[in-house]
Order: structure tokens, then C-alpha cells, then sequence
């Protein structure tokens, strides 16, 4: 019962946004902004209204439901026969090339800074903040005013880096679990738990994807599946991939991941129906996370914040994020502003809240706070810094080309 105000002003909250989306797509205010600051309003910073904790059971399940939903969705999204082709090499080559400088370039950068960490929890802060988020710049992936190229190679960066990213994010987690006694069954077996983690969780996902997928598109065909269901069956196999890899000892995140993946479906109408999922319902739940984060999250980490960890999160937005960019586009024949502005678009989102809420759970804040304190603060401006960008430096991009 105690949860039923939190309900109705999220629902209150999604249904008056909702009524002017529109031109808050057509304005420099995004989504996660409003969502964000309004969470922060009415938690115990400002308003007092709520007060919901980081570690609190129901943030945690909603952390994870989301996090599953949305990697099947990304990568049901994409064809791995594409990434090989001409017309998505750039994002080949920011996923080959850019992603591991961008997690090698975030630990270099972070020692110094924070020496009184280990290279694990450095490691782990780093591989949280490297995944993007298309998200929070959809006046980029949506506009006519960027090239087809740019748009597929951002949205296909940011679909598959965040399942990239989770193998070393819980290795890191299973380091430092045993090092901070989180874990006391990984003390005699790590290395076992690991290899179960990082090989049942794709096989067990592989397979659910692949079945899965066939058994949509045979029903399909015979006329027996209501395409409403469809949509439905995102959820249902994310699920089910998530689950059946747990049950067995595998990362169920994983397991969604490689489900969407390898999604048995080759009909392109069924996996357009299908993909709409990502819309709209996956959209709401993002909308919630942003909530979430600003009303847990953000009165927290504010307290810690200090002069190193804003140094580290502007770095990480820019320098971190874009040298390696420039190094991965040598040679594709993009001029300066391009590669500027592919740099740029590198948002920290919601793949990078929903690590840290999954990391606060395994490992606690307690002993944790600068982790917690740096992801937070960089996600934050991620938030804020690109939304008001992306449409001013979209129509500047337009311009100059």
C-alpha cells in the first residue's frame, strides 16, 4: 500500500509528459532531463516528498526488468550480417576499435585521480561509463538532417555496446565482491562461477532466441499468432532467457542480450511489430528509471561530489570518449566536424544507471561511494550536456555539410 503514491504520480507523471512530447522532442528539454530533475524535486534534496533508497528491493527489481527488456530490444535491432557491410563499418569499427580505448583510456585517466581505489572498482567505473546512449539524443538518431550513415552507426554503437560491456563489468563485480567479503560462495570457486556466468548465460540465450524466435515466426504463418503478440513476446523471451540463465548459474543479462541477438526471426514485418516494443513500452520504463535515479541516486552522490570527480566525468564525456573515436574513424574519410560530432553523441545513459543500481545491490554503497559518486555525477551531466545539444548542434552539423 505504502508504494501506491510513488505509482500515481509516475503514472500521473508519464501521462502528462506525454501530452507534450512532441515539443519537447522539438526543443533543447529531452525526456530524461524532465524525468531526472523532477526526481530530484520531490526526494529528500529538495521537496521531501519521497524517499525512496538505492538499495531498496523494488529498485532493484525494476533496475532489472528494465535492464533485460532493453538489451533483448537492442539487439533484436541488429543484423549481425550488417555490421560487416560497407554501410555499417563505422559502427564496426566504434564498437572494434572505440569501445575497448574508451574502457582502456577511462582506467588511465582514473588512476591517478582516484589512487585510493583499487584498478578493480577503477575498472569497473570505467567499463560502466563506456556504453552510450542513443536515448538521450533522439533528435540525432531521428532527424533527416544527419546523414542515414551517422544516425545507423550511433543507434547500432549504442544497441550492442552496452552487451559488449557486461562480461568485464561482472568479472570486476566478482573481484570485488570477494575482495569486500559481498560474495563469501565465490571465495573457494571464482574463477568456476566466472566460466559459468560468461558461457551458460549466452548458450542458455542463444537457444531461447533461436527456439523462440522459429516458433513466432511458424505460427505466424499458419495464421494462429495474433500480431499483437508480437510485442508481447519481447518481454516473454527476455524473461525467459534472463530466468532460465539464473536457474542454471548463467548471467541471465547476458542471456538477454544474446537472445535478442539471435533472434530466430527472419520476417522483416514481424521483427519491425516486434521492435515497436522498444517505442513505446521500453520507453516508459526508461522514462521511470530516470525517475528513479534522480530521486535515489542523486541525493546521495551529491554529497560526495569534489573537484576529482568533476574533473572525471567531463573527461569521460569528451576526451576519453573522443580520442578514441578519432583513432577508430582514421581512414573512413570523415572530415573533422563529422568525427566531432560522432565523438560527441556519446550520452551515458540508461545502460550506465542501470549497471550502477545492479553494482549498489551486489556490492552495497557502503565502501563504494566514490564508484557510486563519479557514475552518478557523469550520467548526470550526460543527461543535461547532450540534451540541449542535440538538436542546436544537429541543425549546425546540417549547415556546414
Amino acid at each position: 500500500m505504502h508504494d501506491h503514491p510513488v505509482l500515481i504520480f509516475t503514472a500521473l507523471l508519464i501521462f502528462i509528459y506525454g501530452l507534450f512530447s512532441k515539443l519537447s522532442e522539438r526543443s533543447v528539454i529531452s525526456g530524461p532531463m524532465v524525468f531526472m530533475a523532477i526526481g530530484v524535486l520531490v526526494s529528500p534534496m529538495v521537496l521531501g516528498l519521497f524517499a525512496l533508497h538505492i538499495e531498496a528491493g523494488a529498485v532493484k527489481l525494476l533496475a532489472e526488468i528494465t535492464l533485460v527488456i532493453i538489451l533483448f530490444v537492442d539487439a533484436t535491432q541488429i543484423k549481425l550480417s550488417e555490421i560487416r557491410q560497407s554501410k555499417t563499418k563505422t559502427a564496426a569499427r566504434l564498437l572494434g576499435i572505440g569501445l575497448p580505448l574508451t574502457m582502456l583510456l577511462g582506467i588511465l585517466f582514473a588512476i591517478p585521480l582516484f589512487d585510493s581505489l583499487s584498478l578493480w572498482a577503477i575498472a569497473l567505473m570505467a567499463l560502466i561509463l563506456s556504453p552510450t546512449d542513443a536515448a538521450l539524443g533522439q533528435a540525432v538518431i531521428k532527424s533527416p538532417q544527419v546523414p542515414e550513415n551517422i544516425r545507423r552507426s550511433i543507434s547500432i554503437e549504442s544497441g550492442l555496446n552496452d552487451g559488449i560491456a557486461l562480461p568485464p563489468i561482472f568479472m570486476c563485480i566478482a573481484f570485488l565482491a570477494v575482495a569486500q567479503g559481498a560474495n563469501q560462495h565465490m571465495d573457494s570457486g571464482w574463477g568456476i562461477f566466472m566460466l559459468e556466468q560468461l558461457t551458460i548465460g549466452p548458450i542458455v540465450g542463444i537457444l531461447v532466441g533461436l527456439l523462440g524466435g522459429r516458433a513466432i515466426e511458424f505460427f505466424s504463418s499458419i495464421d494462429w499468432m495474433d500480431p499483437l503478440f508480437h510485442r508481447l513476446a519481447v518481454v516473454a523471451l527476455a524473461i525467459l532467457a534472463f530466468v532460465f540463465a539464473e536457474l542454471l548459474h548463467g548471467n541471465g543479462f547476458i542471456a538477454a542480450f544474446c537472445g535478442g541477438l539471435f533472434l530466430g526471426v527472419r520476417s522483416e514485418n514481424i521483427r519491425e511489430t516486434m521492435q515497436e516494443f522498444g517505442e513505446a513500452e521500453g520507453l516508459q520504463l526508461s522514462l521511470f528509471v530516470f525517475l528513479i535515479f534522480g530521486m535515489t541516486a542523486i541525493p546521495v552522490a551529491s554529497e560526495i561530489w569534489s573537484l576529482n570527480h568533476l574533473l572525471y566525468a567531463l573527461l569521460s564525456l569528451t576526451i576519453i570518449r573522443m580520442i578514441p573515436v578519432f583513432i577508430s574513424l582514421t581512414g573512413t574519410g570523415f572530415d573533422l566536424k563529422t568525427k566531432l560530432f560522432i565523438g560527441w553523441f556519446g550520452p551515458r545513459g540508461i545502460a550506465s544507471v542501470l549497471y550502477l543500481l545492479i553494482v549498489m545491490d551486489e556490492l552495497g554503497v557502503a565502501g563504494n561511494e566514490t564508484i557510486m559518486s563519479v557514475i552518478v555525477l557523469t550520467i548526470t551531466l550526460s543527461v543535461i550536456l547532450h540534451g540541449i545539444t542535440a538538436v542546436p548542434f544537429t541543425k549546425l552539423l546540417a549547415k556546414n555539410s
